[in-house]
């Protein structure tokens, strides 16, 4: 444990102005406060046989044979989850006596999530973080649009007139990312509205709020987590071919779901220029190309820019740790990562993201949630 000492407050008397006072406890706005926090909440928990994520050292677990319970914490923000109750019982009761704690029952809100209890499952969303949002940007009257980046759109850095206050769309765009958390719906417009952050023009601004009055139609799209359990992983890929008007390089997306439940998804702009893809034009070839390279060694002298990265699919192909299969455009759910989409496609796309809208029920199935505060 660190010694941290800091001035004298201001209205104590002393007899000397060398003085120092030794801090006794952490206090909040301390660079090292952060720190011991962390440490103590983890000691205790390593001491109940908790072990940390390697992934996200912020996540706790501990299985037995009894069941699993789950820990996550932000800061002083902590939520319990798992399907054994005694554990979780007897977890509060061990972390109020290590620090004083607040029981706020079941699972509502998180961090700007709100979780609903619906008749199969769970439905996560951002609703409230999604209306204010609206408001904040003076599109509470406006017309709700179908997609959230119009058709065909595809903007320039330099094409429009500067913006006088570029915050405002810097602001803007920070909080559509946030959204993202539980609207992968969004995840290639916030992509590409990102790219034109050091100078904002006109035409960005606007196709921003083309995208919130998209949200006001939609605030209370979010995560659907079925009750039914499946633990079969599935994951879609696709890429566009050189969309981007500055650069001309190619924009990449995915998607994860374990069962029906989306788990992982991102856009994302290369970083290098694509000449080609597979040595092929069509897109229904480059997939069938795509997964012959990974099949067949014979392929990769024509590819030998991503030789490393198929050998490496290729071993865990021949491992039986993955299949490859071709997927074509109406199946493809990573379609909507790498472009805009046509309002009835978009709408058809939302359909099997896993994402739902619903109102609230009292009961949630097949888990058990509570989350406190320090």
């Amino acid at each position: 444990m660190e010694e941290v000492y800091m001035k004298v407050p201001q209205g104590m008397v002393v007899t000397s102005s060398d003085l120092v006072c030794k801090l006794n406890k952490c206090l909040y706005g301390l660079k090292q406060a952060s720190r011991q926090w962390y440490d103590k909440l983890s000691d205790a928990l390593h001491s109940k046989g908790f072990q940390h994520s390697k992934n996200d050292y912020s996540l706790f677990f501990k299985h037995s044979t009894t069941g699993s319970v789950y820990l996550g914490f932000y800061v002083d923000d902590i939520v319990l989850i798992g399907n054994y109750i005694e554990g979780i019982l007897h977890l509060k009761q061990f972390l109020d006596a290590q620090c004083k704690i607040k029981d706020l029952g079941s699972l509502h809100y998180f961090l700007g999530l709100e979780v609903m209890y619906v008749s199969d499952g769970i439905l996560v969303n951002q609703r409230k973080f999604a209306l204010e949002l609206v408001e904040e940007f003076g599109c509470t009257d406006s017309k709700p649009t179908s997609s959230p980046l119009a058709l065909g759109l595809n903007l320039s850095s330099d094409v429009g007139s500067l913006l006088s206050d570029p915050s405002l769309y810097r602001r803007l765009i920070g909080k559509l990312n946030f959204l993202t958390h539980t609207r992968p719906d969004m995840a290639y417009t916030v992509q590409h509205l990102s790219q034109f952050m050091q100078t904002p023009r006109q035409p960005h601004l606007d196709a921003a709020l083309h995208t919130v009055c998209y949200i006001k139609g939609l605030s209370g799209l979010g995560l659907h987590f079925s009750s039914h359990f499946s633990f079969s992983m599935v994951a879609f890929c696709d890429l566009d071919w050189a969309s981007c008007r500055d650069s001309r390089r190619s924009v990449s997306g995915f998607l994860v779901t374990l069962g029906s439940c989306p788990i992982s998804w991102k856009s994302k702009k290369q970083t290098t220029v694509s000449l080609s893809s597979a040595g092929a034009e069509c897109r229904s070839v480059r997939r069938l190309s795509a997964i012959q390279i990974a099949k067949n060694p014979v392929f990769h002298e024509r590819t030998k820019h991503i030789e490393l990265d198929c050998h490496f699919v290729r071993e865990k192909l021949q491992d039986g740790l993955i299949s490859l299969h071709y997927i074509p455009s109406s199946a493809q759910l990573a379609d909507i990562f790498t472009k805009s989409l046509p309002s009835q496609a978009h709408l058809q796309q939302l359909s099997k993201l896993g994402v739902g809208s619903s109102s609230p029920t009292s009961n949630l199935r097949g888990c058990w949630a509570t989350i406190f505060y320090t």
